[in-house]
């Protein structure tokens, strides 16, 4: 059996390989060439690896251009790959969302429109509605991220202060036929969620926006509060589109159970609790923490040697300035500090995009004497989980985990190792 920190970083990679789209396209394009243009259009962190496999499984002509995060491009003969800012929408990513919208603009009853959508697409592909300005959807971003708002709640928002999101895209390329390929990053794997959907009809509301605003103390740019206080049925999502299909590529369940299967192989008796698990990092953590003593006292309901795995996307509410801390390292820290040396119990959480939050990990390893090797250099684990600093902790201790850009995401993979 492999040492306990190699094999957690063992199946992180083995989860990465069966999220990326490499085998899952092909099966299901269209046999016969279209009358006119294949015109490729998407968006999001795997918007690059997705165009570069379809160049080389699509047997007809095709162009058109995808959307994905700084430094997670490919090189693609055929698909121009813009870079655009995530979370934080920016200019570029607006500009080349304007093209895309172009692009689908143009398209005839002779054409197919194939979208390639994955997790990040709402912030890179912002094009806000008439009388919004970047400016305004940036500001409330950052608010709805500070205050821990779910992707699902979020992603309505997004929806209805955009021209793109929210089914609109495929609405605007009608006649032509649209087809959606989709790496899901969220929970239920519900298509109009994922990268909010812009080619999928949109079941929200205006007064679900305003719900979800008021739920979380949201403080609007007057252009913002204007836009929803006049807002009327026209100004709604679509509800119904009749000229699009849609096919899920690659969903969490499905990666973690070739892990579970993996993991399996490697000796372990697996708990696999879902790809679902959401809520504040810390309280995620804490009920982990709890499973992890009764498998290490009682074995049940698995026997040790024992691998816990979880997926799905925990939140952070962030409760001090100037923290570097993901939500993985949040979730490791604290899950630390709940453990409390326990002994021959080792963890790994990781964001499967690559990147924990805004920083250049993926996300960080705890062990028996994670704590002993923080205070040995002067640092408390209950004060950077206190400022939301846990990356800065893991950092000085070395127990970073970094991949680079993956260029996927099924959301975030947390393991825990019980030897």
């Amino acid at each position: 059996m492999p040492q306990p920190k190699e094999m957690l970083n063992q199946l992180f990679r083995i989860i990465l390989q069966a999220a990326m789209p490499e085998g899952k396209i092909a099966q299901l394009l269209p046999k016969t060439s279209p009358k006119g243009k294949t015109i490729v259009l998407g968006a999001g962190k795997a918007a690059a690896s997705m165009a570069a496999e379809l160049e080389r499984v699509y047997p007809f002509p095709i162009e058109g251009m995808v959307i994905t995060r700084y430094e997670h491009g490919l090189d693609t003969k055929f698909i121009k790959i813009v870079e655009a800012s995530h979370p934080v929408p920016d200019s570029k990513g607006q500009a080349a969302a304007k093209r895309l919208f172009e692009y689908a603009q143009s398209a005839t009853a002779d054409d197919i429109v194939i979208f390639l959508a994955s997790g990040g697409a709402s912030a890179l592909m912002s094009l806000p509605r008439e009388g919004i300005t970047l400016d305004d959807k940036k500001f409330i971003t950052k608010q709805l991220l500070a205050c821990g708002a779910p992707i699902d709640e979020m992603n309505v928002v997004r929806k209805h202060l955009s021209a793109i999101k929210g089914g609109h895209l495929a609405q605007v390329a009608a006649p032509a036929k649209v087809i959606t390929f989709a790496i899901s990053d969220v929970v239920g794997d519900d298509l109009s969620v994922i990268g909010s959907g812009a080619t999928v009809a949109d079941p929200s509301t205006f007064a679900d926006v305003k719900r979800i605003l008021k739920k979380y103390n949201i403080q609007l740019p007057e252009a913002v509060a204007q836009f929803l206080a006049s807002a009327t049925e026209q100004d709604e999502t679509p509800k119904s589109l009749s000229n699009t299909e849609s096919h899920l590529i690659v969903t969490p369940y499905d990666a973690f159970k070739a892990t579970e299967q993996a993991a399996q192989a490697m000796g372990l008796n697996v708990l696999f609790l879902g790809d679902s698990i959401t809520g504040e990092a810390r309280h995620v953590a804490a009920m982990h923490a709890g499973i992890v003593r009764q498998i290490k006292q009682h074995e049940t309901p698995v026997a040790k040697p024992a691998l816990l795995l979880t997926g799905g996307e925990t939140t952070v509410t962030i409760a001090a300035e100037g923290g570097r801390g993901g939500r993985n390292t949040e979730f490791l820290l604290a899950l630390a500090i709940e453990l409390n040396g326990l002994d021959n119990v080792y963890a790994i959480a990781c964001d499967t995009d690559g990147i924990d939050g805004s920083e250049d990990n993926a996300g960080a390893i705890i062990t028996p004497d994670t704590l002993t090797r923080a205070a040995q250099l002067g640092l408390s684990g209950a004060e950077y989980l206190a400022k939301n600093d846990a990356y800065s902790l893991f950092s000085e201790l070395g127990d970073l985990v970094e991949t680079g850009p993956s260029r996927t995401n099924i959301n975030d993979f947390r393991a825990i190792l019980i030897l």
